[in-house]
């Protein structure tokens, strides 16, 4: 059996190789998009003054779309090691976590257009 320090040991690296992967992300061009995205709703929500539970729908939708970006950036390399020609089947497995990141992306839209449009229309 491990020792309690070579547990501890297996699970920091298991928080570097996750590290590793959002740094990777990085190169992605909707990843930066959607990152770019999630801080402008965050400055938002400061000078917005949202509410608590605001904040924790906010914060959720913006975590979920990186990490439908990642899952889907993962499936498409992976797919891409196991069938490297063209493959009709391996283009539906692509559109479909494709779409995944669309659906969250849209969620996550509608969570900011419930939160944000109506402290902006108080505003103006």
């Amino acid at each position: 059996m491990d020792s309690k320090k070579e547990l501890l040991k297996k699970r920091l690296a298991g928080f570097k190789y996750a590290f590793r992967g959002v740094k990777l992300l990085k190169h992605e061009h909707n990843a930066r998009l959607h990152g770019i995205i999630g801080a402008c709703v965050i400055v938002a929500g400061f000078l917005l003054n949202i509410s608590r539970s605001e904040w924790i729908a906010v914060v959720i939708a913006c975590g979920c779309v990186p990490a439908a970006e990642a899952l889907n950036t993962a499936i498409e390399r992976l797919a891409d090691i196991v069938e490297p020609e063209y493959s009709e089947a391996v283009r539906n497995i692509k559109d479909i976590a494709a779409g995944g990141v669309l659906l969250m992306a849209l969620a996550a839209a509608v969570v900011g257009l419930i939160v944000f449009v109506p402290r902006l229309a108080e505003l103006f």
